[in-house]
């Protein structure tokens, strides 16, 4: 049996770090564990240009104090009427290091999103030829379809056509949560990649309902059948460089979260790694968690394989059943379990 494993230091290719006051709360949970992180630009109004991404890593830097080895890396929120010359601009100045597609109305945050694909082909064609990633929330949003099917109707309808318009763009199918999204991704080029989340690899959609509706299970994607969680278990733990570590951490305050709107996210960035750990321990593939986790996602961007190292060792971990207090309660991922592995510096990692 396996006690320690040491890995060179995680990247997270999907992270929700939030604003203001929440900001401050969260992204030091992110910036512990990953040297850096995919930051999604889906905040009120919406990060489209050059100057609000600056301002928006300057808010992260600073929340962080300085304290933490950690480079947020910034993204595009594209619209229909995004600019190519701003993109461009930004990508060349190594502001932005990719543009973000939300289907108007598919999230959190995603009425700027785009609804005629069609109109942002121009944006998508300089993308292509700089060799900046797209990174899509693959979701239908037409409401004759049912919110199970959406990604596979979305592959057919829309990832599928740009896929075949583009094909030399880079594309990252973000949280995948279908054995769909994985045949996609498999049957595609290698420009074409994934990212996979911890909690769509730990539980299925009966989670959400078990015992009644338990929010904290609820996010977007929404969890699918035993059948994909199967399948995306199999993908993230196979050794293949096209899949990759994405947390999603999404955090809501339990009081957004238990409500009526039932805010859609899961807040698993304090434990993100010991969950992945889980997983592919589980799956007899702790062998392939650092090319998950550190390798696959830094190569398909391009970017310099971090140095130093991070090590989990097998030791009991109780999660936390909350972080915050009075109106800033946080609930996360696995709260109130014990998982088999802590994660540690080695005295290489920041």
């Amino acid at each position: 049996m396996i006690e320690k494993l040491t890995i060179r230091r995680p990247d997270d290719f999907h992270a929700h770090l939030r604003d203001g006051n929440l900001l401050k709360q969260v992204a030091g949970f992110t910036a512990r564990q990953f040297a850096r992180a995919i930051v999604m630009p889906n905040l009120v109004p919406p990060i489209t240009t050059v100057a609000h991404a600056e301002a928006y890593r300057s808010r992260i830097i600073s929340a962080l104090s300085g304290s933490a080895d950690f480079k947020p890396l910034m993204t595009a929120y594209l619209t229909e009427e995004s600019d190519p010359a701003e993109i461009e601009r930004g990508f060349k100045e190594g502001v932005f290091t990719a543009c973000k597609l939300y289907p108007a109305g598919a999230t959190t945050n995603s009425a700027h999103g785009v609804r005629d694909f069609e109109r942002i082909f121009h944006v998508l064609s300089t993308m292509e030829r700089m060799g900046m990633p797209l990174l899509v929330h693959g979701e239908v949003t037409d409401p004759e379809v049912d919110i199970f099917d959406r990604e596979a109707v979305f592959i057919d309808r829309v990832l599928s056509k740009i896929v075949a318009a583009f094909p030399a763009l880079k594309v990252v199918f973000e949280h995948i949560t279908t054995r769909d999204g994985v045949g996609f991704v498999e049957s595609s080029g290698l420009n074409v990649a994934a990212t996979i989340t911890p909690h769509h690899l730990e539980f299925n959609r009966n989670a959400m309902f078990a015992g009644g509706f338990r929010p904290h299970f609820y996010c977007l994607p929404v969890a699918k059948r035993e059948s994909h969680r199967l399948a995306l278990r199999r993908a993230a733990t196979s050794g293949s460089s096209k899949f990759f570590l994405g947390t999603d951490s999404a955090p809501h305050r339990v009081g957004d979260k238990e409500s009526a709107c039932g805010c859609a996210g899961i807040f698993n960035a304090p434990f993100a790694l010991e969950s992945y750990a889980k997983t592919f321990e589980e799956e007899n593939a702790l062998h392939h968690l650092e090319a998950f986790a550190s390798v696959n996602g830094a190569t398909f961007y391009g970017l310099t394989l971090n140095e130093g190292t991070l090590n989990l060792r097998r030791s009991p971990t109780e999660v936390p059943r909350s972080y915050g207090d009075g109106n800033d309660i946080l609930i996360p991922f696995h709260a109130g379990e014990t998982l088999a592995w802590r994660r540690e510096s080695d005295g290489s990692e920041a």
